[in-house]
C-alpha cells in the first residue's frame, strides 16, 4: 500500500496517550516522521520505540506547551531534528468538569492554558514552517489539525469552561483557515463526541460517575477512530480541504 505521507514530518502534541498516541502511530504508518510532544517522557520514549521498531522515524520532544517559549522550542526541535514540518496535530488537552459556582479557578486556568493557549502557541510557532513546506516541498500543501470537541458545538452544564475552550478552538481554527488558505496550509478542526480515553480520569470519582451515567451503556469511540479521521484529512489531494468534522459514537444522542 502506498505510504501517502512518505518524506513528510508531523508534530503531534499530547502524544503520550489516547488520541495523540494513536494519531502518531497512524501518521507513521503513512510514512511521516513524527515528533512526539508531551510531558510524560517515559511514555513518549516507549511510543518512539514502537514506531522505530516498525520501520518508522520518531523524535521524542518532552515539553509543556502551556508557555509560548516551550511551544516554540518544541517546534524548533522538530524542525532541527527532522528537517522540516508538514503537519501539526494539536491534540493536547484537559477536561475538568463540575459546577461553575464554587469551582477551583486553578482548574479553569489549567484548561485554558493547555486547551486553548497551548494550541495557539504551537500553531503560532509552526505556521512559518508549514507555509515554507507548502511552498517548497513536493506535496505543496501542509496541514494544521486541531482536536476540538462536541462540547465546542454545544455547551453543557458541568462543562462551562471546557466548552468555552473548545468553542475557542473552533473559532481560532476557522479564522486561521481563512488566513492561510491561499498559501495551501489547510486548517481543520475535528470535534469528537465521547471517546474512551483517560481524559475523564482527571476528574474526581463523583464527576466520573456522572459522566458514565450521562452516557449510559453506549459504545464509545476509540482513539483509533479519531486517528483515522486525522489520517483522512491530511492525505486529501492538495485542492481538497476538510475544514470541520464532527465524529460521534453512533448511539450518542
Amino acid at each position: 500500500m502506498t505510504r501517502r505521507l512518505e518524506g513528510t514530518v508531523a508534530l503531534v502534541t499530547g502524544a503520550s496517550s489516547g488520541i495523540g498516541h494513536a494519531t502518531a502511530l497512524e501518521l507513521a504508518r503513512e510514512g511521516a516522521s513524527v515528533a512526539l510532544v508531551g510531558r510524560r517522557e517515559d511514555r513518549l520514549t516507549d511510543l518512539a520505540a514502537e514506531i522505530t521498531g516498525a520501520g518508522g522515524k520518531a523524535l521524542v520532544v518532552p515539553a509543556d506547551i502551556t508557555t509560548a517559549q516551550a511551544a516554540a522550542e518544541a517546534v524548533e526541535r522538530t524542525v532541527e531534528g527532522l528537517g522540516r514540518l508538514d503537519t501539526l496535530v494539536n491534540n493536547a488537552g484537559l477536561m475538568l468538569l463540575g459546577p461553575a459556582p464554587g469551582a477551583d479557578l486553578n482548574d479553569w486556568r489549567r484548561m485554558i492554558d493547555i486547551n486553548l493557549m497551548g494550541l495557539m502557541y504551537t500553531a503560532h510557532a509552526a505556521v512559518p514552517h508549514l507555509v515554507k513546506a507548502a511552498a517548497e516541498e513536493p506535496r505543496q500543501v501542509a496541514d494544521i489539525v486541531n482536536i476540538g470537541s462536541l462540547a465546542g458545538r454545544n455547551a453543557y452544564a458541568m462543562s462551562a469552561v471546557y466548552s468555552a475552550t473548545k468553542f475557542g478552538v473552533g473559532a481560532f481554527s476557522e479564522a486561521l483557515r481563512q488566513e492561510l488558505a491561499r498559501q495551501h496550509v489547510r486548517v481543520s478542526v475535528i470535534e469528537p463526541g465521547s471517546v474512551d480515553t483517560e481524559l475523564r480520569t482527571h476528574n474526581p470519582d463523583v464527576i466520573q460517575q456522572h459522566i458514565v451515567a450521562a452516557l449510559g451503556d453506549i459504545e464509545r469511540l476509540q482513539s483509533q477512530d479519531i486517528a483515522d479521521t486525522v489520517g483522512y484529512i491530511v492525505t486529501r489531494p492538495r485542492h481538497v480541504a476538510v475544514a470541520e468534522l464532527l465524529v460521534r459514537p453512533t448511539e450518542q444522542a
